[in-house]
Formats: structure tokens, sequence, C-alpha cells
């Protein structure tokens, strides 16, 4: 038996990821419906191969009968529609960042902390994380489980789908515009973004940090571990789809290259590739589309004591986004919500 479940924001980048992903994944559904706000209702999204499906309203929508949602519109939307398809009585897997720090609401990878959704009952809602923290997590489990991390010193290059389709047009037509002389427009960014790379990404705190800096610290304690320390330098760049980090570790004890190597290719969700020729790494052009985190330029750090360097690139839109929350929808049937009872 499948279940009733609704996509919400599904005419923006991760709504039709989800989309996708649902009808590639083979996800058990009975009914699948598309949420957008008014203004985009009446549209149609593709799901799989050969279906259509109309965008209802959903300010007007009901979700009684509803088992899933999966949630991409924006924060302030989550903080009002989301309580209420939970009242009534579907979990809400939500890609925003509103839910996230809530102590009551799980805040999920399935390879780093699965067993978190048992307390999606709470709230009936689960968190997804931060792209950006999403694929670090997942390269790092397989390490604190190793030698155990103090702290971690981190660079994104985090690609312009990250904030939403508008960004990505703004990329495409200041690229095209500079060559034919035109005047830069700047709408989505504060600064250029065509042959540039603008270090912030969200607002500015009173520390100095932006948000996302701080969302990747706080998420990776709530997610990992409350004892490791993260600081962050995130940069928004050039490129359409694929965050990629740069990553410093330092632990507790000794850890080898070889022994992190090791490690990493048995996790799962990850991909190493690290040859150490012009070849033998990952960037974001080659992750874009695949479900892999990947990892290169595995290194040990002699400046410091029981220090590592990684390189960790993965496609934002899904194992960032979409793929992520339907892991955590797929853990969830599995182990907790039963359909035959």
């Amino acid at each position: 038996m499948g279940y009733r479940v609704a996509v919400v924001g599904a005419t923006g980048n991760v709504g039709r990821e989800l989309l996708v992903t649902l009808a590639e994944r083979k996800f058990p559904i009975d009914e699948i419906i598309a949420l957008a706000s008014e203004r985009s209702a009446g549209h149609r999204v593709s799901f799989g191969e050969d279906d259509e499906l109309d965008v209802q309203d959903l300010a007007k929508f009901d979700f009684k009968g509803v088992d899933i949602v999966l949630s991409s519109p924006g924060a302030k939307v989550s903080a009002a529609f989301a309580p209420r398809a939970a009242k009534a009585g579907a979990v809400v897997i939500d890609n925003t960042s509103h839910f996230r720090m809530d102590p009551d609401v799980p805040l999920v990878v399935p390879e780093v902390n699965r067993r978190a959704i048992a307390d999606y009952g709470r709230r009936n809602i689960i968190a997804n994380p931060n792209c950006s923290t999403i694929q670090m997590v997942v390269a790092l489990k397989p390490l604190h489980d190793l030698a155990s991390i103090e702290r971690v010193v981190v660079a994104t290059y985090q690609s312009v789908s990250g904030s939403g389709r508008a960004a990505m047009d703004e990329l495409f037509n200041q690229t095209k515009g500079i060559f034919v002389n035109d005047a830069v427009e700047k709408q989505q960014f504060t600064k250029q973004i065509a042959f540039n790379a603008i270090p912030q990404i969200d607002v500015f705190m009173d520390d100095g940090s932006t948000r996302e800096e701080w969302k990747m610290a706080a998420e990776t304690k709530k997610i990992l571990d409350p004892k490791i320390k993260v600081t962050a330098t995130c940069v928004r760049v050039p490129v359409f789809i694929g965050h990629a980090e740069a990553v410093n570790i330092a632990f507790r004890k000794s850890i080898s290259a070889e022994q992190a190597r090791a490690a990493l290719i048995a996790a799962p969700g990850i991909i190493v590739v690290d040859h150490r020729t012009d070849e033998g790494l990952v960037t974001p052009v080659e992750c874009a589309g695949e479900d892999a985190v990947y990892i290169s330029r595995i290194r040990e750090d002699f400046t410091v004591e029981n220090g590592l360097n990684i390189w960790v690139v993965s496609d934002n839109l899904r194992k960032g986004a979409a793929l992520n929350a339907v892991q955590i929808a797929e853990a969830l049937i599995e182990g907790y919500l039963d359909k035959a009872a």
C-alpha cells in the first residue's frame, strides 16, 4: 500500500527536484499532490517521465488524509502552513531554515543521525538541514567515528542555484551581458556574480558572521556532536549547480590520510575520487545530477596536531535538498509509519 504525498513549493528548483527524485526512487505513492502559491496554481509540473500534475493553491488546500509532506516553499511560508499540515495528521519534512534549531524538531541526515527520526512525533515535523551542512556532515561522520573531531574550519564555494531560479537567471544574464558590454544588473546578489566570488551568503550577524556560516556551525553541532567547534566562510561562486567545500579538520587523536580514505570509502553516500593526478578529483561540474557526496584531496595537515584536509563536492539540489528529504521519508516509512496499521 502506498502513501498520499504532497510536495509544497512544487514549482521551485527544489520542489521540481523533489518530484524527480520521488519518481526515480519509486517511492510508494498512491497519490501525489503538487502545491504552491496562488500565482502558481493551475500551472503544470512533471512527475516521472509521463505524468504531469496540476499545481494547487497551498493556502486553500486541506491536508486531511495526507501522510507525508515534502516542503520547500521558503521559511515564512513553512512557518505558517507546516503546523497546519502537522495538526491534520501529516508528517512534514521541511527543507527551510524555520524549524531546524527547534529542540522538538529532529534535524536529520540519514547517513549521519537516522535514529533522530524517532522523535518526529513531538511536532510531526522533521527538518532537512542546510545544503552546505548536509554534504559536510556526511563527510565528517565516518571520520568522527574513527578519531573524534575537535575543530572544523571550512570554506565553501556555493553555486547560485542555492538562491533559487532567479539567481541562476542573474548569473546567466550577467555572463551573457559582459560579453556584449551591457551594464551589469544586480538584483539577487550584493555584488556582480559573473566572473566573481562573493564572500556573503545570507545576512550579516552581530559577530560579523553571515547567517549561512552560523547555520553550518549550529546545525553540525545538533546533527553530529555539540562538542565540535566549527568556523565557516561561505562564498557564492559563478557555478550553476553544485557546492564545493575545502574542509580542514583537527582530531582528538591521530589519524592518517590512509585511515581517513579507508573510512570514507566504506561510508554510505560517499564516493572517494582521490588519485593525485590532473583528472583525479571531482568538481561541481561532475557532481551535478548525482546523488553522492564526492571527496577528493585527502591529505594530512602537518601544521597542526592530528590535522586533515579534504575537498567535498555535492549537488546542492539533490543530496543538499531533495534527495536528503526523500531519504528521510524512506526511513520514516521503513521504521516509523506503518501504513498497514
